[in-house]
C-alpha cells in the first residue's frame, strides 16, 4: 500500500489536480486512496479528458440515469459541485445549481454550487467500500441521495471522502473530494 500523503503539504485542491494531470500525462491509470488512512478507496482507474455529458433515459427499477462516468474510469469536474449554494445573480434566468444537476431554490431564490472545484468523479460501484455516513446524514432525495447536501460517503476509517448523486431526477455519479482523497499511479 502506498504511504499516506501528509496533509500539512496540501494547500486546497492543488496537489490534487497536479496529480491528476500528471496522471493524464503518464498513461492514466490511478488508485485513489483515503487521505486519512490510506485505505484503497477505488481499483486501477483510467483518466477520461473531461466530465462526459449525463446520459439520457432512466432505469426502469431504479429510476436512475446510466451513470455518467462508465465503469473503470474517472475524470475530474474543474467546475463547483457541492455544497455550499450561493444565491444566483440573474434571479429571471436562473441555471442548474451545478453540472448535469437540476435547479435548486434557496432561502434567496435560484441558488448556484460554490462547492469544491476539481472533484473526481467515478462510477458509484467503483468504490464499493464507501459507506453511507450515519444516520444517512446528507443523503435526502426521493429514491436515493441527490447529492446537493454535501458529503454523505464515508471510508472505512469513518473520514467522509465523497458524495454520491444517485437520485432519480438528477446525475448517477461518485464525486471524490480531492482535498480528502489522493491519488496513487501505478
Amino acid at each position: 500500500m502506498p504511504p499516506v500523503v501528509p496533509r500539512s503539504d496540501v494547500h486546497g485542491d492543488r496537489i490534487c489536480v497536479a496529480l491528476v494531470l500528471a496522471a493524464l500525462h503518464n498513461g492514466g491509470v490511478t488508485v485513489f486512496l483515503c487521505a486519512k488512512c490510506g485505505t484503497e478507496l477505488t481499483p486501477h482507474l483510467t483518466a477520461l479528458p473531461a466530465v462526459p455529458e449525463m446520459p439520457e433515459g432512466r432505469d426502469e427499477k431504479t429510476r436512475r440515469a446510466p451513470a455518467t462516468v462508465p465503469r473503470g474510469h474517472y475524470a475530474v469536474e474543474p467546475e463547483p459541485w457541492g455544497a455550499p449554494y450561493v444565491a444566483q445573480e440573474d434571479q429571471a434566468n436562473p441555471v442548474p445549481c451545478q453540472p448535469r444537476a437540476f435547479m435548486k431554490a434557496g432561502d434567496g431564490g435560484f441558488v448556484i454550487s460554490a462547492g469544491t472545484r476539481n472533484t473526481v468523479v467515478v462510477h458509484p460501484d467503483d468504490a464499493p467500500g464507501l459507506q453511507p455516513l450515519p444516520d444517512w446524514a446528507n443523503s435526502t432525495g426521493c429514491c436515493g441521495p441527490t447529492g446537493v447536501d454535501g458529503l454523505n460517503r464515508a471510508c472505512a476509517c469513518g473520514a467522509s471522502v465523497a458524495t454520491l448523486a444517485a437520485d432519480c431526477y438528477g446525475p448517477y455519479e461518485l464525486h471524490l473530494d480531492p482535498v480528502r482523497v489522493y491519488p496513487f499511479d501505478q
